[in-house]
Parts: structure tokens; sequence; C-alpha cells
């Protein structure tokens, strides 16, 4: 590699630092997002001028029509959907290091890492490991655009037996490693790609919907070190350094979003929560004959107009009802009054990490007004009105008090403290974990129970 390709690659990963520094905030994410496409379009333009490249033709096609798939999408997508297109670009990811295998595997030469039938150990050992990770990545991905999306049931899917098949899958994959680098076998190598593409499918299948964000920032993490791997099998250090920085990163947030619900990865990986039998026969399953305030748009705004503060806390209902944009007209409406408005975040609020703050951004709602659960919590004794807008889990009592609960342990929002929680929901069902919300029949809770935004939106006129 020659020194002009040395220098563009090292500003290239000094960008793509800078972009997960800015991506860290909302207020530096425009930024970050601008350093890595920046470090992206230098990363390219480097490598298609390196000798490696025989024509630029057939790659510049691949860019285009890449990028005009991913441009339509981008344009087109839904702001609610973006957890389903991150788990659907990852599988991309995954897909793709499981070509780049294959195709270094059947032609070796021209990736100079020896001939057909005699293949350094090294490169064999890297392209194994780039191909089992890009396996377990797209298939889980996969699985796990299916259930947010819909197609497939966000309840855990388990049978007798799983985390045996699932430990012996592991070890299986890893003896098909040893085999295939001291056989170069192509037969080896498939086994071990269908093995893993099983194991994809078989890791996430069990995980509830409610341990969704630790999944989706978990396989952005596999994607990573899978790309790292193929770094290596292509002798390429930028894309080395670019699948490491991800695969780091993608670690450490699912470590913060496991913390962020008291629950150990380990835990999230061998059997998520959310919708299983245990939830369904807890006490606090158990609620359906009990009294219940239910209250309209008037009662809403009348006692929020009365209030000194009010702390929004919002939820995926949020999202699906792209309530955003109404929800901070009403908090204007409120500040004109002199009232102290603030939002609520949960780290594991939505479907994936930062989802809510994607959303309020996207409505302009000012980031010194979003708080992060510890920075708010010990504030919801001296707040007027708690307003929750879709989100059940992540307010849950029984997190707190009922050992037999599914999500006993994980931390959540004190909404319950303040003096009137005003709480919007469609129904008084379960959320998406499958547990029953004690919250909806505390004598401090109005239930307003409707489309979010329609109910924002009911709650501005009858304000005005």
């Amino acid at each position: 590699m020659d020194t002009m390709t040395s220098f563009s690659y090292l500003v290239s990963a000094v960008c793509f630092i800078m972009a997960l520094k800015g991506l860290s905030s909302p207020e530096s994410a425009r930024h970050g997002v601008l350093y890595g496409m920046f470090g992206m379009a230098l990363a390219i333009v480097t490598t298609l001028m390196t000798d490696t490249v025989d024509s630029i033709g057939l790659p510049l096609l691949g860019i285009a029509l890449g990028g005009g798939v991913g441009a339509t999408i981008a344009k087109k997508i839904d702001m609610r959907d973006l957890p389903q297109l991150m788990a659907g670009f990852h599988s991309l990811v995954g897909l793709a290091a499981v070509f780049v295998a294959l195709a270094a595997f059947f032609n070796p030469s021209a990736y100079g890492i020896g001939e057909v039938g005699a293949i350094a150990v090294n490169s064999l050992i890297e392209m194994a490991l780039g191909a089992a990770i890009g396996a377990i990545t797209f298939t889980g991905s996969i699985i796990a655009f299916g259930k947010l999306q819909g197609f497939i049931t966000g309840k855990p899917l388990t049978f007798i037996g799983q985390h045996k098949l699932n430990a012996g899958l592991g070890i299986l994959m890893f003896l098909l490693i040893f085999a295939f680098c001291g056989t170069q076998s192509t037969f080896m190598l498939m086994v071990l790609v269908a093995v893993a593409l099983a194991l994809g499918v078989l890791l996430i299948m069990p995980i509830g919907g409610a341990d969704m964000p630790v999944i989706v920032s978990m396989l952005n993490s596999y994607s990573g070190w899978a790309a790292a791997g193929i770094g290596f099998t292509l002798e390429n250090t930028l894309l080395i350094i670019t699948g490491a920085l991800v695969g780091a990163s993608g670690a450490i947030l699912s470590y913060i979003m496991c913390k962020g619900m008291n629950r150990s990865f380990l835990n999230v990986i061998l059997g998520g929560f959310g919708g299983d039998e245990d939830a369904a026969n807890s006490p606090t399953a158990a609620a359906g004959d009990r009294p219940v305030k239910l209250g309209s748009a008037d009662d809403a705004g009348f006692i929020m107009k009365n209030a000194s503060s009010v702390v929004i806390v919002p939820g995926y209902g949020m999202a699906v009802a792209q309530a955003q944009h109404a929800l901070r007209e009403m908090a204007d409406v409120l500040k004109a009054e002199g009232i102290n408005v603030r939002y609520a975040i949960h780290p594991v609020a939505g479907r994936m990490p930062g989802h809510m703050n994607v959303l309020l951004a996207e409505a302009n709602v000012p980031y010194d007004d979003v708080l992060e659960l510890e920075d708010i919590n010990r504030d919801f004794a001296q707040t007027d009105v708690a307003f929750v807008i879709g989100a059940n889990d992540i307010t849950n009592p029984a997190a707190k008090t009922d050992p037999q609960s599914p999500i006993y342990g994980m931390p959540i929002l004190d909404v319950e403290k303040a003096k009137t929680v005003l709480f919007i929901k469609r129904s008084l069902g379960t959320g998406y974990a499958g547990v029953d919300n004690p919250l909806f029949f505390n004598e401090n809770t109005m239930m307003l129970l409707g489309d979010a935004k329609t109910m924002a939106e009911n709650i501005i006129k009858a304000m005005e």
C-alpha cells in the first residue's frame, strides 16, 4: 500500500472516529453524520484508485445501484420504521461478508492469499470467521426485522432444549472452522455457513420484544466484526479499522442498553423477556376487575394548564402514531403559559437505541429539554403532571414491586410519584413485554384512551 493510500485511509478512519463522537450527542449528531459521509466517500475513492482495482466500471455500477436503492429508501422511510431499517441494513452487511469470504475462497489468487487448495492458514481462519459471523448477522437481522415489523410475533419463541441446541451448534461451528482450515474443503465451508445461518435464527427467535433495542445494537456489533474479519482477508486496513469501530461501539451500546434494563447481556441472548406465560400469570396481570379512572382531552387540558411543571414521557406508541410534532406543539402551548416542560427519556424506550431522541429531534424539540432517566427521575416527586404518551414497560412499577415479573429489576421512570399521571394509550392492554401495568389503576392516574396523535391534538384545542 503506497503512502498516499495509507494517508487517505488514515484520514477516513479519523473521520469515522469523529462521526462516532458526534453521534454521541443530539447537538453534534448532524456534524457526526457529515464526518461519516466524508470519510466513506474518501475511502471509496481511494480504494477505486488503488492498483488492486483493474476496472472501476463494475464497482461504480454497484455503487450507483446500491446508492440509488439506499437514497430511495431513505427518502420514503417513515421515522417510526427506523429500527426495521437498521435491522435490514445489518443483514446486508452480514450477507456481504459471506459473499466476500466465498469469493476469496474460490478465487484466492485475486486477493493475493494463495491458490485454490493452497490458501494460507491465517487467511482461512479470517474468511471462516468472517463468513460465520456474517451468516449469523444475516439471519439474525432478518428475524429481528420480522419481529419489529410485526411479521413475526414479538413474544419469545422457545422450545425445550433450545439452549442446549444453540450451544451444540456453537461448538459444531468452531469444530467446522478447524476442519475447514485443515482440509480447505468446500463442503466444510458450506456446512459452516449453513450452521451459522441456522444459529442466527435460533439466537434471535427467543428474544422478546422488550429486548429488541439490545438486539439491534448487538447485531450492529456483529456486522462490524464480520466486516473486520473480511478486512483481514482482503488485507484492507481501513475495513479492519472501520469494522472494529462498529463492532466495539455496538458492543458498548449493547452493554449500556443492558445496564438500562438491569439485565446481563448473556441473559438477553439466552432468552429475552416479553409476552411469556409467567408474565401473564404474574400477580400484576390479574387486574382486569380493578377500577380505572378514564379521562378526556378536555380533562387533560384543564389539569395541565393549572400545573406548574410537566414531564413528558414518550414511548413507542408516540412513534407509531407519529405524534411527536403534536407533542411539541402541546409543549409550546404549555410553555407560553409559563409552565416548566421537560421530556424524560428511558434508555430502552422505543425499538432501537436513541429512538425517542431521533423523533423528538425531528420535531425540533430543544435538546436542553430532553433529559435521560438518571437526570430526571429524582424530579418526578416534585412534578405536577407526568404526561406518558405511548410508553408502558419503562413506567411499569412492577419492575420494582413484583419479584415474579419478567421485568423485575429493570430501572424505570418513576412517573407514579408525580401528583397526577396522564397516560395516553390505545387500550389497557399490556406493553411490548407482555406485562400488565398496575400504574393504570393508581389513584393519581388518568387514562386517556385513543390514538396518541389525535389525543395530543385534542388536548391542544382544549387548552387553547
